[in-house]
């Protein structure tokens, strides 16, 4: 009897006698030939390996959510939103006729402001007014040049009429060739006169009461230039002084064929008395 025969004392559900036993741990030919089934399609998604780049897709947006209110015009209603396009039409528009009507008044004359000139001053004047110009003014055409002469009286008693004096001549020569040129010596002289002649008629009498300031600002200056600058005058004392304009033309370029007369004009002024403190040397 081998090892494989039945034995009587074998227990109950175990092979009887000439019957092989196989260990139960070890699978039979077939079970290890046999291929593994195939995955369907309806194979539970669980059981797909993680990957950890993949993300699970986004719902689309709902198209139940409320569109964002409207602001502005477009809250209006339609008849609203009409008016509102109207009125800003009409504001532009009368921004644009404003804006030209100033740029013609100060523009050199031209056809439009010809034609139309009074219109301009109409809607431009009194409330617009531009004390400007668009472009730079005419060259001057004429040269003025201010001049003053002075009664003195010196040491002896006696009284002595100088003659005249070119004070505008004396500021030319001392800007002519000077990199930084005095600003009075440029402007002082010459605005005092044009405050002069601005507030004074032909017959040199003062308009208004700003034309006596003009003639004490105007004296001050000729009083204290010809102390400062005439060496006869200042061995006396100031007792009067008289201003006058020279006004010549400039002549025309020589490829010019305009006219002009090249004698000067005068514009003398009466005799002003110098005051306490003026003859003094107390104006500096």
């Amino acid at each position: 009897m081998n090892a494989y025969d039945g034995d009587s004392n074998a227990p109950n559900g175990q092979a009887g006698s000439g019957e092989a036993r196989r260990p139960e741990s070890v699978p039979g030919p077939a079970e290890v030939s046999a291929p593994a089934p195939a995955r369907t399609a309806q194979q539970d998604p669980t059981d797909a390996p993680y990957n950890p780049s993949a993300t699970p897709d986004t719902p689309p947006p709902s198209s139940d959510r409320p569109a964002p209110p409207r602001t502005g015009v477009a809250a209006l209603s339609p008849r609203y939103q009409v008016g509102a396009a109207l009125a800003l039409a009409f504001v532009a528009v009368v921004a644009c006729v404003h804006l030209g009507m100033v740029f013609l008044s100060v523009a050199p004359a031209n056809t439009v402001t010809k034609q139309h000139g009074k219109a301009i001053e109409e809607w431009v004047y009194p409330e617009f007014e531009q004390n400007w110009r668009l472009f730079a003014p005419n060259p001057l055409q004429q040269d003025i040049a201010i001049q003053v002469r002075a009664e003195v009286r010196m040491k002896d008693g006696g009284i002595e009429t100088t003659g005249w004096n070119d004070l505008s001549a004396r500021d030319g020569e001392a800007i002519d060739g000077s990199l930084l040129p005095s600003h009075t010596r440029q402007n002082e002289l010459r605005r005092a006169w044009e405050f002069l002649v601005a507030t004074h008629g032909a017959d040199n009498r003062p308009v208004g009461l700003r034309g006596a300031l003009s003639e004490q600002y105007v004296r001050r200056i000729a009083v204290m230039r010809l102390y400062r600058e005439d060496p006869t005058i200042r061995e006396g004392t100031i007792q009067s002084v008289q201003v006058r304009s020279e006004t010549t033309n400039v002549p025309p370029p020589t490829w010019s064929d305009e006219q002009v007369s090249d004698k000067p004009v005068y514009r003398q002024l009466p005799w002003w008395t110098v005051t306490e403190d003026e003859a003094a040397r107390g104006v500096r």
